[in-house]
């Protein structure tokens, strides 16, 4: 059986990237997951994760993604793929590199052998990344102030930011999309790379 395609979409919170990983889902007949907590394990350590009242240290935040991201793929990802079927997440690796590495300043190299360890050979097909300026997020967003990440400062956001648009230009899978203009310009632009996908392949 053919393996599935796999995309990702990835961003700095209020960018859109859910609603557009969600479409591009349901367009493609694709399972849709996200990250962290979409298993029973998951949202358990979602709480802990984003839980401003529960102290931790960076490596520690960044233990508990890599340990939700394990779990997830073997459970919800690679069965998925491995059946033949296309799937869309919200966030994957690249969130903790962007976050707990360039945000939280926790060791790259660190954080990438992490990282392999946690998902072996699962790599994203293509990785869209909505890329909007911190202060159109902020207009966008309700801050919960209950939220580890919402209560960050702007300047960690910027270095997130900034972290997500390096890790693009390294990289030849990688999409980028200018998430200030409307939502169906954005949508416009994503359908048309995603369409170049071997998606009959699948």
């Amino acid at each position: 059986m053919t393996r599935g395609l796999f995309l990702v979409f990835e961003g700095i919170d209020a960018s859109g990237k859910s609603t557009q990983a969600r479409r591009i889902a349901e367009r493609y007949d694709a399972v849709f997951t996200f990250e962290p907590g979409d298993t029973p394990l998951g949202k358990d350590l979602r709480k802990w994760l984003l839980a401003d009242l529960t102290p931790m240290r960076p490596e520690t935040e960044a233990l508990l993604m890599l340990a939700d991201r394990s779990h997830h793929v073997a459970s919800v990802i690679e069965p998925a793929l491995q059946s033949g079927r296309h799937v869309v997440s919200d966030r994957f690796f690249a969130s903790t590199l962007a976050y707990q590495g360039y945000g939280r300043g926790v060791d790259l190299n660190e954080l990438m052998a992490a990282t392999d360890l946690a998902i072996g050979t699962c790599r994203p097909d293509l990785t869209v990344l909505i890329d909007v300026h911190i202060d159109v997020a902020n207009e966008r967003r309700e801050r919960d102030l209950r939220d580890r990440f919402e209560t960050s400062d702007l300047d960690f956001h910027q270095r997130v930011r900034e972290g997500y648009l390096e890790i693009a230009e390294r990289s030849t899978s990688w999409f980028v999309v200018d998430g200030s203009k409307s939502e169906d310009e954005v949508a416009t632009l994503i359908d048309e790379r995603v369409a170049s996908l071997p998606w009959r392949h699948a």
